[in-house]
């Protein structure tokens, strides 16, 4: 009965030292700094019928109201993008890529350009071997987003952390630019 009592004492009242229920200094949240930071751009050029040889993407999924080959009104609600883009170190689409981002997005609000994101960094160059996958909302209207690092593999084996996106560029519906700026925070 006495073993029982220390217990509970020690789990109600923190027990014993460095459990940190002292100063608030203890109570304070640990800055922590990224162990890895990265920048890239991928550049995302959408099928809209006629740009066959040099599209990156394409509507896979549209609502009943949409089609294959424009996005949808009202915000491109209901479309299910696909995508295979080139990743660059610069904001020039012609430079050299890096690596492919690879994935979906899906416009998922009729008031407001708003997509889910679920995709890869795929790289396979001198700088990096590997992947970074990512997933998060993306509502295209703020100036930046973040999402989440969910995990990666090669040099990027078991990441974990935050991309912060940011519109560098587009062209209508049929090209897009994004800057990702990447803080990883779990490196193995």
């Amino acid at each position: 009965m006495e073993v029982r009592r220390v217990i509970l004492l020690m789990m109600v009242g923190g027990g014993g030292a460095g459990a940190g229920a002292g100063s608030p200094q203890q109570w304070r949240k640990r800055v922590r700094e990224p162990c890895k930071k990265l920048v890239l751009y991928f550049h995302d050029i959408i099928y809209n019928g006629h740009n066959g040889k040099n599209a990156t993407s394409a509507i896979v999924g549209a609502p009943a109201w949409g089609n294959r080959t424009i996005l949808a009104g009202q915000n491109h609600f209901g479309d299910v993008v696909v995508f295979d883009d080139p990743i660059t170190l610069d904001n020039n689409l012609h430079s050299p890529p890096v690596g492919r981002a690879q994935g979906f997005y899906i416009y998922n609000k009729k008031d407001i350009f708003t997509s889910s994101l679920v995709f890869s960094f795929v790289f396979n160059c001198t700088h990096h071997r590997g992947t970074i996958t990512f997933a998060g909302a993306d509502p295209l209207m703020n100036k930046t987003r973040d999402i989440s690092v969910i995990g990666g593999t090669g040099d990027f084996f078991m990441t974990r952390g935050v991309a912060t996106l940011s519109t560098d560029a587009f062209e209508g519906q049929v090209y897009f630019r994004l800057r990702v700026d990447i803080n990883l925070y779990e490196c193995w």
